[in-house]
């Protein structure tokens, strides 16, 4: 069965927004090879502390995360493959007071659509530093009552506070070592030039 896209997704409460796409496949293995989420009272350790999890396949992988991601980026050089889209979602993004701005569940099939539609070639979107975010009117909000300024924090990249995650981005590939795919270096190298430019 053909697969249009990937989804990635971690659980943030600031700084990365409700879905982006990817520039390309290698950015889509950098996506998923840098997932992070912030801990929960159900896991072990400190609350809200930034927990980076490949693929979402640390627990279950039975070879190096690093050769894991090489498997993915083979992938994208077969001959004739028709790669899907990549995209990463977070649905759990809060406004200064802790107040969650998507409202998730059922509704989260309003991304799906725009994601459908970006497969489709028929949704709009618009170039950021980290990837392709929902263009003005492109994501489907009829009938959804959340204000313009929460929709719009929702769908924000602040350059400043990706530049903040930076250092984090090194030190996690840093721990794969010689087994790094040098093209996840050249894509943390790639998204800082972006954010310096923006």
């Amino acid at each position: 069965m053909p697969i249009d896209a990937f989804l990635f997704g971690g659980r943030r409460s600031s700084v990365v927004p409700l879905v982006h796409e990817a520039y390309g496949w290698e950015h889509g293995v950098f996506l998923g090879a840098t997932m992070a989420s912030e801990t929960t009272a159900a896991a072990a350790g400190a609350v809200g502390r930034l927990r980076r999890d490949p693929f979402a396949q640390l627990p279950f992988a039975g070879y190096h995360m690093g050769d894991y991601m090489a498997h993915w980026l083979k992938l994208g050089r077969r001959e004739g493959a028709q790669l899907p889209k990549v995209f990463y979602v977070n649905w759990f993004r809060k406004d200064a007071d802790g107040k969650w701005l998507w409202p998730g569940f059922g509704e989260n099939s309003r991304v799906l659509a725009w994601v459908f539609g970006r497969c489709a070639g028929t949704a709009e979107a618009v170039e950021t530093p980290i990837g392709l975010l929902p263009a003005e009117g492109a994501l489907p909000l009829d009938g959804l009552d959340i204000p313009a300024e929460d929709i719009a924090e929702l769908l924000r990249v602040d350059a400043e506070e990706w530049k903040g995650e930076l250092p984090s981005l090194r030190e996690h590939l840093a721990v794969f070592g010689d087994k790094l795919p040098p093209q996840m270096r050249e894509q943390l190298e790639a998204l800082e030039s972006r954010l310096n430019a923006a």
